[in-house]
């Protein structure tokens, strides 16, 4: 089902948290899903590269409306490490909304590394308290695509 997303070629990046992180014991839940992704032997690495540098609002807490733009996003990322391993990217995070922070990532990571083949995974997706939760768990293949104003998730 997620053929080209995983193999012996592909080095997974977690994507950061919502602020900068402390030290390299704090957890960082997209890091701890990536390691254990790699040790099902679906990546060959994890590549943690992607760091905040400044404090985002933390999505899962913010008001409908208030959550970070890409744009914030954009600007409060870095990559530390500009010579990545050999393969496909395949960006790693434990939710994903809307793919404001996906989208981002990968446009931190495609400035930094033009050329760079970018994928996504998420371990749940979800737009909110819904009824119908097996439709949010259930894997899916889509997209995250920008729309000229924000990021949209497809499906």
């Amino acid at each position: 089902r997620f053929q080209g997303f995983f193999g012996p070629t592909v080095t997974l990046v977690p994507v950061p948290g919502s602020a900068p992180r402390r030290d390299a014991g704090s957890l960082w839940v997209a890091e701890k899903i990536a390691t254990e992704l790699r040790r099902a032997g679906l990546g060959v690495t994890v590549w943690s590269t992607l760091q905040r540098t400044i404090v985002v609002p933390k999505s899962a807490w913010a008001a409908r409306g208030e959550r970070p733009d890409v744009e914030l996003h954009v600007r409060s990322m870095e990559v530390t490490d500009r010579v990545p391993p050999t393969g496909q990217l395949v960006l790693v995070d434990d939710v994903v909304t809307k793919g404001r922070t996906m989208l981002a990532a990968a446009t931190v990571l495609t400035d930094a590394l033009p050329g760079v083949e970018i994928r996504a995974f998420a371990a749940l997706r979800t737009m909110g308290l819904v009824p119908d939760i097996a439709t949010y768990t259930d894997p899916v293949v889509g997209e995250i695509v920008w729309t000229g104003a924000d990021a949209d998730r497809r499906p």
